[in-house]
């Protein structure tokens, strides 16, 4: 199948159609939210292989790329690694008319901010996430480096102090109470691999939105999720779609 061709979704098992507006209703956050909800959006092949040649990019179809668009819409903001800003050459979120005038119906502001985790606070000022940009992104940052980032950035971004007991290191779960103090409750994890494992450790993670890609890459690509620890959270299936590409897209959330 080719970029061109229509993209079709239906519902695994009963092969029920899924159009665009039943796709947001499926991906929808619930509403009424009163903290931060972390939803992770991720890409793996068939062998668990989570990047091609260091990057996502090379997973994914046209089914994948128009799932990631939607989620970026009802997010109201987009948590990424510095590294993985790096390596994917991320730049601001982009929202068309419609979706700005879908995101102005739901409360929420015209473009997503980009928020970036880093421990050290050190961003090269040509980074596309700080020069191709409509909002300026966060950092996320810990105390000791927080003053630094904000003399080195100025305005190109807001740092943000979320050290809890230690001031070298970035504490999610006030990074969130951070977040969450800004309103931006509907939280949308993209990765790398270190920050979505660090949410998991944390027991932050409340939704996993995982595409299956029909391929398989062999070799050490890394997972989707990676650290120290080992934990068993309990998920509960929400939903599973399929295209016309053969991809199969998943979102489990967190058992009740």
């Amino acid at each position: 199948m080719s970029d061109t061709e229509p993209m079709r979704f239906s519902l695994l098992g009963t092969g029920d159609p899924v159009d665009d507006e039943r796709l947001d209703a499926l991906y929808a956050y619930p509403a009424g939210l009163t903290r931060p909800l972390v939803r992770g959006n991720v890409i793996a092949s068939l062998d668990g292989g989570a990047a091609t040649d260091g990057t996502s990019g090379g997973l994914g179809g046209p089914g994948d790329r128009r799932l990631f668009t939607l989620l970026r819409e009802l997010a109201d903001v987009i948590v990424v690694g510095a590294g993985t800003a790096r390596a994917e050459t991320y730049a601001g979120a982009k929202m068309t008319a419609a979706q700005r005038r879908r995101r102005q119906a739901r409360g929420q502001s015209e473009v997503p901010p980009i928020a970036l985790v880093s421990r050290s606070g050190v961003l090269e000022p040509d980074l596309p996430v700080l020069t191709d940009t409509e909002v300026p992104p966060l950092l996320l940052t810990c105390t000791a480096a927080a003053s630094g980032a904000r003399a080195r950035i100025g305005p190109a971004a807001e740092v943000l102090d979320c050290s809890r007991d230690d001031p070298a290191a970035v504490d999610l779960g006030t990074a969130l109470a951070h977040l969450g103090e800004r309103g931006l409750l509907r939280v949308l994890a993209e990765g790398g691999p270190s920050l979505l494992g660090a949410f998991i450790d944390g027991d932050l993670l409340d939704e996993l939105c995982l595409t299956a890609a029909p391929m398989l890459v062999g070799g050490s690509a890394p997972r989707v999720a990676a650290g120290g620890g080992a934990v068993l959270t309990r998920m509960r299936r929400a939903h599973v779609i399929t295209d016309t590409a053969d991809y199969l897209y998943l979102r489990y959330t967190r058992n009740a």
